[in-house]
């Protein structure tokens, strides 16, 4: 069943060429190799690039696998730490299409942002973003596989797998908790890393919440950097780019 549908939803469609949402299991030797699906951390990356404000957290509900899922596996020359290149394979997904669900919530880790909790605006921002591709360039798990977005309805169209039933993926990387995004208190004042175990049902994955991973490791202490007083003392009622003032409807 998918998940409810918030208020401040948002729905878009990413497409590219290649992916690489890379297993850290396989990076020890120089290569990389992509896991089947997108990991929560990659699609909320994406977003970030539609619309990104420390005001708000992206919370990403469900992906919806449109094309069947396939690999490519690629020779390259990455620069070596000491100078020059080397030479390892990388194992992309080829011809990816996804559908995906979000809202956003507040970050309550940053009480001086309070006067910017507008959520028609931040709303609407996001919503004209994704009808105009992205505030920022768009990756499909790293730089090299660019992607394309367009809004869509979560849903419609075919699946390669509408009928597939379940498919379970064993257990995966979920994402990054940094501190200023942290909820659970034993999280705080920590970089985390989140593991977590996704089925697919019938082509689509609902994400649980960061702060429901019960399987997660803390990497080492992170402390909350707070914004300047020219940000805290922002209205909400302007958006800044370039040095002039935008109104916003």
């Amino acid at each position: 069943m998918d998940k409810l549908v918030h208020r401040n939803t948002v729905e878009f469609q990413v497409s590219g060429n290649y992916a690489l949402f890379s297993d850290v299991l396989t990076r020890a030797g120089g290569e990389k190799s992509s896991y089947m699906i997108p990991t929560y951390e990659a699609l909320k990356g994406i977003l970030h690039s539609i619309y990104w404000k420390p005001t708000i957290i992206w919370i990403i509900d469900s992906v919806r696998i449109m094309n069947p899922v396939r690999t490519e596996r690629k020779g390259i020359r990455p620069i070596k730490y000491g100078g020059g290149n080397d030479l390892a394979f990388y194992t992309y997904l080829s011809d990816v299409c996804y559908q995906v669900r979000a809202h956003f919530v507040w970050n309550y880790n940053r009480p001086e942002l309070e006067c910017d909790r507008n959520e028609n605006k931040h709303h609407n921002i996001a919503r004209r973003m994704i009808e105009r591709g992205g505030r920022r360039d768009v990756f499909l798990g790293t730089r090299e596989c660019s992607a394309y977005v367009e809004p869509c309805r979560f849903g419609e169209g075919k699946s390669y797998y509408d009928n597939s039933g379940d498919i379970s993926y064993g257990i995966m990387v979920h994402g990054i908790t940094y501190a200023d995004e942290a909820v659970n208190d034993d999280d705080k004042g920590m970089m985390t890393v989140r593991f977590w175990k996704p089925v697919m049902r019938n082509g689509i994955i609902n994400f649980i919440p960061p702060e429901e991973c019960t399987i997660k490791r803390h990497i080492k202490e992170m402390s909350v950097k707070p914004f300047g007083k020219e940000y805290s003392n922002f209205s909400g009622l302007e958006e800044f780019n370039g040095g002039e003032a935008l109104e916003l409807d």
